[in-house]
């Protein structure tokens, strides 16, 4: 029973860490030159995924959900941003986990990972379409600006629904992918930090 509560109470400290450092990344976010300006990039879904892979894929969602409830204290967005930042980045974390949970080896890792992304750019282009982009046209930026913003970038953009499946969606396949790739090459290397031993698999 002793060893039960000490394994719990180090699965929450870690999480809690992995939140913290969560939260700090989604504030380090960076344009990328071949995305509108209003698409950042950060790797703040690293230590989500991570977790989720240490301790499941509850673990890993909790992360979520508390980096963003850390974010809500500098938002821009009054929340908007944050609660579709918690969409997508449970959508790539909890099917990441859930695969890996089940099926710890390298594959069971890449498997994981590809589904995971493809959930959260399947899942973002709804979350986008009618909750973030909703938001900037009526608060940030008139419709048509938003659109000649990523006109700029894609031609082809000539709609909102354009905006989400030409702009934002390749960009959020694009975070996925990389946070992956990071997470595989890195995970076993920090296993033995988190659960304080070496890993097995």
């Amino acid at each position: 029973m002793v060893k039960t509560m000490k394994s719990s109470l180090r699965v929450m400290t870690v999480t809690a860490m992995l939140a913290g450092v969560a939260s700090v990344l989604m504030i380090l976010e960076f344009p990328l030159p071949i995305f509108p300006e209003f698409l950042k990039m950060d790797f703040s879904e690293l230590p989500a995924l991570i977790g989720a892979f240490s301790f499941g894929p509850v673990a890993g969602v909790t992360i979520v959900l508390l980096k963003n409830a850390i974010h809500l204290t500098v938002t821009t967005t009054g929340g908007v941003g944050e609660l579709a930042n918690f969409i997508v980045g449970a959508a790539l974390v909890l099917p990441a986990g859930m695969v890996y949970r089940f099926r710890k080896t390298r594959g069971g890792a890449l498997l994981g990972m590809g589904i995971g992304v493809f959930t959260m750019a399947f899942v973002g282009i709804f979350a986008n379409y009618y909750i973030t982009v909703p938001f900037f046209t009526r608060v940030m930026v008139p419709e048509e600006v938003l659109i000649g913003i990523c006109a700029a970038i894609i031609p082809a953009v000539d709609s909102l629904w354009k905006v989400v499946l030409l702009s934002i969606t390749p960009f959020n396949l694009l975070k996925g992918v990389s946070i992956g790739l990071i997470t595989f090459l890195t995970y076993k290397r920090l296993s033995w930090l988190i659960h304080g031993r070496a890993a097995k698999s």
